[in-house]
């Protein structure tokens, strides 16, 4: 199945709902950045909820960002994510080993610990948009619905789950949104909540052969589900050679001849795709021309 989300609305355009199916992306992130299954399955949830929550954005130069600041040995997860529904991210400590939990399932939460996640929305205004919660679980699903209710004021339910292979590989991946708009009704949230009791872990379902669209019409059972469009989703870094050389640009001057007496090498990395540039001292040079032009030197 390839990963490709898909929205809907129900019970009278009253609930507005996503669901995904992220595989591929997220065995991706793995390979790129070498995680652990654990850090696997944490970052694999952030980057699914970051691509759903990207398509919800409208304009196409709109940019989505969750950090999670943790005092857990993974230390801190970034994610972002364009309105088209591309996602990149990375761990600061994609090795992390820990025991799972008793019932053989990974211990995200152990991971990730206590913390705060943050979700900035770029959408072309002149200060970009900042909602900040304390984890309160450190599962990401949990801390993301709760970020909806207490930062956006819209009370959600959002399901996340990757599963890992023997060989460490990913087995599955997806998730769902689930949310409220403001005229929902009391029966309409009962049905939501009665069939979210007993419903199985979205990897049991991906696993079991459901599409996103058959894991939203489970969850929204009996609440007339209407799909609306479905997006492509993938893991995509957009960093290049000359957006690298455009921030050097905007180191200044200063920045740039103190790189240059160096006589070495300058090293850009990337963090999200893992990919190093190089800039010779004679590059350098070149940059530093050009930085004096846009100065009017």
């Amino acid at each position: 199945m390839e990963d490709h989300i898909v929205s809907a609305l129900a019970a009278g355009q009253q609930i507005r709902a996503f669901g995904c199916t992220s595989r591929e992306l997220v065995e991706e992130a793995r390979s790129l950045h070498n995680t652990s299954p654990v850090m696997s399955a944490a970052l694999g949830r952030t980057l699914t909820a970051a691509a759903m929550m990207g398509s919800m954005m409208k304009g196409d130069k709109d940019i989505l960002t969750i950090q999670i600041k943790s005092a857990g040995p993974a230390k801190g997860i970034t994610v972002t994510a364009d309105s088209k529904a591309n996602v990149k991210g990375y761990a600061i400590d994609p090795g992390v080993v820990i025991p799972a939990k008793p019932n053989g399932k990974l211990d995200v939460s152990g991971a990730v610990g206590p913390g705060t996640l943050r979700v900035i929305k770029d959408l072309g205004l002149k200060e970009p948009y900042v909602g900040e919660v304390d984890l309160q679980t450190g599962e990401i699903a949990e801390d993301i619905t709760y970020y909806f209710a207490a930062s956006e004021q819209i009370p959600s339910s959002v399901g996340l789950g990757v599963r890992m292979n023997r060989d460490n590989t990913v087995r599955r991946a997806g998730g769902f949104i689930i949310q409220l708009m403001p005229d929902a009704s009391d029966d309409d949230i009962s049905v939501i909540e009665n069939n979210l009791k007993g419903l199985k872990s979205v990897t049991e379902m991906l696993d079991s052969g459901m599409t996103p669209e058959d894991i939203l019409s489970e969850v929204l059972k009996g609440l007339d589900v209407r799909f609306n469009d479905r997006y492509d989703t993938a893991y995509k870094c957009d960093c290049s050679e000359e957006r690298v050389e455009r921030a050097l640009i905007s180191l200044g001057e200063k920045e740039i001849a103190a790189l240059i007496k160096e006589n070495k090498d300058a090293e850009i990395h990337c963090d999200f795709c893992e990919k190093d540039y190089i800039f010779g001292p004679d590059r350098l040079k070149e940059i530093l021309k050009k930085s004096r032009a846009l100065q009017g030197g």
